[in-house]
């Protein structure tokens, strides 16, 4: 990266989502330290968005990169809001400049940063993920993240491999933050927004301290927040399979009374049970897509959570450690 210095923009902020994690933040910064090239850590500013944490940071390393901010917020809004709120602060700056978001943990490995700003440099204007190409997860982690990701392209249509690792160009922050639906869920609403964004295959780290949050709860939450951003896609989706229920349930009454009454087979009993579970079917599917007709009514007429215009009321204060 030494030799294209000059292509680098003169900051680049990183947003680091963190609940209670400053022993795994502050051993994070050490490794960023060690391992980015100068030209790229003499530009990185850091922006820690302080979950509510119960604890504080006892000491933070200094001198990494050009600054070092912690952003205190009232109370606790989860992982994905945090990262919200973040991206719609420096969205309110005079200045605008890419942003990297990041975990504190250390899985989002810091030495990939050169990739997500080198992507970026060839892609201008494209949001850059960073595409899970291997994970040291335990197997039945990555044995629900597998069903999770083919149940979100089953519901959606979209493929989804990548996390909240990204660069966000300075031309487009302050579009994605009024997109809504990353308050719910950040990678959900990139591909919600429409904004151009592309992948990079990066391997995920290992966690620098502590445990991780992400249990089997926290895993479906997930999940469900992801689909959620899409909820109009999904109700369309599961509507058509409503309409395919219905129509092979009267298919199947249609083949029952065929049966019954112009061929000489013979289904002691079964034909009125068949027929009367063909019905259940069929009202049940009919109930499920009135259900989703008003679910996306609802969605529609609601008003929408902009980050941009209402950060406000969840920030303490910003606090500069150097």
């Amino acid at each position: 990266m030494e030799n294209k210095s000059h292509l680098l923009p003169e900051r680049i902020n990183v947003v680091i989502p963190l609940f209670n994690d400053w022993l795994a933040v502050g051993l994070l910064l050490e490794r960023i330290q060690s391992v980015v090239d100068k030209p790229l850590l003499s530009r990185l500013a850091f922006l820690i968005v302080d979950d509510c944490s119960a604890i504080n940071y006892e000491t933070l390393p200094t001198g990494v990169g050009q600054s070092l901010s912690i952003l205190r917020l009232y109370r606790n809004v989860g992982h994905q809001k945090a990262i919200a709120l973040g991206l719609a602060f420096l969205a309110d700056q005079p200045e605008l400049y890419p942003t990297i978001v990041m975990d504190a943990d250390g899985e989002d490995r810091p030495e990939d940063i050169h990739e997500l700003v080198h992507r970026g440099t060839e892609k201008p204007g494209h949001v850059v993920f960073a595409h899970r190409a291997k994970r040291h997860e335990s197997l039945t982690f990555r044995l629900f993240y597998s069903v999770y990701k083919s149940v979100f392209r089953l519901l959606t249509g979209k493929v989804i491999t990548f996390g909240n690792f990204s660069l966000v160009p300075a031309s487009q922050l302050r579009k994605l933050a009024h997109v809504s639906e990353i308050w719910n869920n950040y990678p959900g609403g990139v591909i919600r927004s429409r904004l151009p964004y592309t992948a990079v295959p990066l391997e995920r780290g290992r966690r620098l301290a502590g445990e991780s949050k992400m249990n089997f709860v926290s895993l479906v939450l997930h999940g469900l927040s992801a689909v959620s951003v899409l909820i109009d896609t999904t109700a369309v989706r599961l509507a058509l399979f409503c309409v395919m229920m219905v129509v092979a349930s009267i298919l199947g009454i249609c083949g029952l009374l065929y049966l019954k009454f112009f061929t000489n087979t013979s289904i002691p009993g079964w034909t009125s049970y068949l027929t009367f579970s063909f019905l259940i079917v069929i009202l049940q599917a009919f109930l499920i897509s009135l259900l989703l007709v008003f679910i996306v009514l609802s969605y529609r007429i609601q008003p929408q959570f902009i980050p941009a215009r209402q950060f406000r009321d969840f920030v303490e204060r910003l606090e500069k450690v150097y």
